[in-house]
């Protein structure tokens, strides 16, 4: 039995079981014309054969890629560090674009945004707090809390996918605001406006990233309180989105979804790359 994900182990028991099925009905045929002397070997050799099979068919895929034709374009979902990719980069943002709070903070220290804020501004949240506000210029917020409702972090609310395209190329960073926070600090979200924040972010993308390779986390899998979605459906209907849009023009060559490893568990990478496979050969989904 495989160590590893629940998955792995209904896998490789599934596919055992399988194989032991084709084995049988293939013994049914040839028994008869096997010696008796060496029937015992040949059995055992079945069994090892069948055992092999299930562990290498349970064996996780930590990668799936599939290439589209209309439009000429790429898909890949891998398990990785988002930070580690070349090209542009997506990062999720709640209404206010908050960052950091003169009290604390009132984003997690494990989201997407706050490595952000470490990783590629060095913990400097007036610099990004600077790149944010003249990137939100030409956006208009649709309302501004009062500081007393709101004792911490910014006041200005944006529509849901707003995006803040932020930093210089060859890695431009687009901030798309898909959650609302609530002035308890809880950012919530739901699958309507999960689906408006990418519209949002895909023409962002179409506008700036100029067809460039362009890597995203599996946003909406953290703190967004989208729990009730698992992973897999999650990782669908972010794909659905981009092709469906692409349809209508090419957002970029190529798009890399990176989930974390400890994630992994959640999706089904061989359904995975036949959804992704149904997808490319059906123009009209």
């Amino acid at each position: 039995m495989p160590r590893g994900t629940r998955r792995a182990r209904n896998a490789f028991v599934r596919d055992t079981m399988a194989a032991f099925g084709g084995l049988s009905a293939v013994f049914q045929i040839i028994g008869p014309f096997v010696p008796q002397t060496a029937s015992g070997t040949v059995v055992g050799l079945s069994v090892g054969a069948c055992l092999g099979w299930g562990l290498l068919r349970a064996r996780p895929a930590g990668r799936v890629r599939q290439v589209f034709r209309r439009p000429d374009m790429t898909v890949v979902v891998e398990a990785g560090d988002v930070f580690d990719q070349p090209g542009h980069l997506v990062v999720g943002f709640c209404d206010t674009f908050d960052t950091l709070s003169a009290g604390g903070r009132v984003i997690n220290d494990d989201t997407v945004q706050a490595q952000l804020l470490d990783r590629r501004y060095g913990g400097d949240t007036p610099r990004l707090d600077a790149e944010l506000t003249a990137a939100l210029t030409s956006a208009q917020p649709v309302a501004r809390e009062e500081r007393a409702d709101k004792p911490l972090g910014k006041l200005d609310r944006y529509p849901i996918g707003t995006v803040a395209v932020l930093g210089a190329r060859p890695r431009l960073v687009f901030g798309v605001a898909y959650s609302r926070i609530g002035n308890d600090y809880v950012a919530a979200s739901g699958v309507e406006d999960l689906w408006r924040g990418l519209g949002g972010l895909w023409d962002a993308l179409r506008a700036h990233a100029q067809l460039e390779r362009v890597a995203m986390p599996l946003v909406g899998s953290g703190l967004a309180r989208l729990g009730y979605l698992d992973r897999d459906s999650l990782l669908r209907l972010i794909l659905m989105s981009f092709v469906a849009r692409s349809r209508e023009g090419v957002i970029c060559r190529e798009l890399r979804v990176v989930i974390r490893p400890e994630e992994l568990d959640g999706v089904d990478m061989r359904e995975l790359s036949a959804f992704l496979g149904a997808l490319a050969s059906d123009p009209a989904r």
